[in-house]
């Protein structure tokens, strides 16, 4: 249980590294064409930038249906690919970009940082210049922005 448990946390943080990598290498680089949908002001009900989404998906399922069927570590594994899946749909898509109606307005100095650093990340509609990466994590505002302390 406290390898699951390990594995499950581990791979819910290493999922940020991976998101920024694919972000920054993938979706800013040759797979800009389905990720520029989501730069754009005037976006409709669903985007290009989604089909990430299932994208990402399928490795999770694969590892938790290969975790139900004979190799149990890959089950945990699957679950934190999905629960990142999760956060990242909450905090990037409901809280930041308001893709369903709700009235949180969120507190504390931590999310405020990572939606602010988000806003940074959109204020290029271009595939070069962006900054900000992550999802969960994001550098203090003022390396963002090149200000000092």
């Amino acid at each position: 249980m406290v390898i699951n448990i390990a594995l499950f946390v581990v791979t819910v943080a290493a999922m940020e590294g991976v998101a920024y990598l694919m972000h920054r290498y993938l979706m800013h680089g040759p797979l800009w064409f389905l990720h520029k949908s989501h730069h754009v002001r005037d976006r409709g009900r669903f985007e290009l930038n989604d089909l990430f989404g299932v994208f990402f998906a399928i490795p999770s399922i694969i590892l938790i249906y290969l975790g139900t069927h004979g190799l149990p570590l890959l089950l945990p594994i699957g679950l934190g690919m999905t629960a990142y899946g999760a956060i990242y749909f909450g905090f990037h898509d409901v809280i930041v970009h308001r893709r369903l109606s709700h009235r949180l307005r969120p507190q504390g100095r931590y999310l405020q940082r990572i939606i602010k650093a988000h806003h940074i990340h959109h204020a290029t509609r271009e595939k070069d210049g962006a900054v900000s990466f992550g999802f969960i994590y994001a550098p203090p505002i003022h390396r963002l922005t090149g200000q000092s302390d």
